[in-house]
């Protein structure tokens, strides 16, 4: 876990390079009533595990579940008469395409969305529900990027960059006016990283209304394009990541250079604290985050000291996370805080072994979940069996106390 500071902002009142906060204020009246005004919220049970109070702008509550609303919406906006009858492209597998899509429907404007053949057909399928036409093109989003751009060549479409788009960038940055007029004693903004349009814009918009007041970029430990583009380092990126929204390798230009002109710092935070952050929010503040949507969170949870008696804002950006993966994340956070027990135990196999083990579980508060009982291949003799339980427990002392329980009754227990 580490951090990797941009280059140092300017001594004078810092104006961001191609976005202000005239533009952020100007997209916030031209997209009003077209998005939807989330609230702001400081939920106690995350309040308490920070250590501070924390305050989340709830932007997975948007039609499409992410805030990238904003920045389409906004974008569509400005398009002239003629682009608006030519139709605008895009190129996304998530967020961004339902995005585009939506605001196009709502503004009356063709839209063409490129997908890579890998996108799920359940993505695919809501996007073409707000009226787009999908392309489903290439083996990689660089492939679907490139092709999306072929098409709007070739027909004259308007290509709407998911990030590196200064009416974007302002729709983005529109979010942030929002939580401060919510809750004004915020003191430090934490903001997921992907392409940068969203931290950028928040970067833009505080440095004229509140100069002097931090703000965080967050990324996750395998993917720190943007915190690499800051040090000037090689951008190496890989890997599985469960905030794949932010997954990204290629990051705004635009982005970049209105967070090193800002001295933006970027956080790294590992895939462990975006699932701890997911279950969090979830069983504490009842909100249900994508990965990407938690990052600011896990930011927070991570490095305690720099917010210490700090007010903190952050956002949950997206909610758009599959319920296999959300039930997955959930249960392994079970696991880590002791909340479910696992445990392998080598039996006599004889009849009334396995009631006794489970009346001495019962007996203990524990509740058996899950037994696996295997006699012919997993035994160490054939006189015994391995039996393998998840016991729903408390806490971890509760586990430990059946644990004792039934080592008491000289049953050899190994924790799975």
């Amino acid at each position: 876990m580490n951090s990797i500071r941009g280059l140092a902002a300017a001594a004078e009142a810092p104006v961001a390079p191609g976005v202000t906060l005239a533009d952020i204020r100007a997209a916030a009246e031209r997209i009003r009533g077209a998005i939807l005004r989330t609230p702001t919220i400081e939920n106690p049970a995350v309040s308490r595990e920070a250590g501070t109070r924390v305050f989340l702008k709830l932007d997975n509550l948007q039609p499409t579940g992410a805030f990238k609303e904003r920045g389409a919406a906004n974008r569509l906006a400005l398009l002239t008469a003629r682009e608006r009858a030519a139709g605008v492209i895009a190129m996304s597998a998530g967020n961004h395409a339902q995005a585009v899509a939506r605001h196009a429907q709502l503004a009356g404007v063709a839209a063409t969305i490129v997908m890579p053949k890998f996108t799920p057909a359940t993505k695919v399928v809501r996007t073409e529900s707000w009226g787009a036409r999908v392309v489903l093109h290439g083996e990689t989003l660089a492939e679907a990027a490139a092709h999306a751009h072929d098409l709007a060549l070739r027909e004259g479409l308007v290509f709407v960059h998911p990030y590196d788009d200064p009416g974007v960038i302002a729709g983005q940055g529109t979010m942030v006016l929002e939580m401060i007029e919510d809750a004004p004693q915020i003191e430090a903004l934490v903001i997921p990283i992907g392409g940068g349009g969203l931290c950028s814009g928040v970067a833009a918009a505080m440095a004229e209304l509140r100069p002097g007041m931090p703000v965080f970029g967050v990324e996750v430990e395998g993917y720190p394009a943007m915190a690499q583009r800051l040090a000037g380092q090689p951008v190496r990126v890989g890997g599985p990541t469960i905030a794949e929204g932010i997954a990204v390798r290629d990051v705004g230009e635009t982005p970049l250079a209105i967070l090193r002109r800002l001295g933006v710092e970027v956080l790294l935070v590992p895939e462990r604290a975006v699932e701890h952050a997911i279950a969090l929010l979830a069983e504490g503040a009842k909100v249900v985050a994508e990965g990407a949507g938690a990052t600011g969170l896990a930011a927070v949870l991570t490095y305690p000291e720099r917010f210490a008696g700090r007010s903190v804002g952050t956002t949950v950006c997206g909610g758009n996370i599959d319920p296999r993966i959300l039930a997955n994340v959930l249960l392994r956070n079970l696991l880590r805080d002791g909340r479910i027990l696992r445990v392998h135990l080598d039996i006599p196999d004889r009849p009334g072994v396995l009631a006794d083990i489970a009346t001495r579980v019962a007996a203990a508060g524990g509740n058996v979940i899950e037994v696996s009982h295997q006699r012919l291949f997993a035994a160490p003799s054939v006189q015994s069996a391995e039996l393998e339980l998840m016991i729903e427990v408390r806490d971890a002392a509760q586990g430990n106390a059946i644990i004792a329980a039934l080592e008491a009754a000289d049953y050899v227990v190994r924790r799975g």
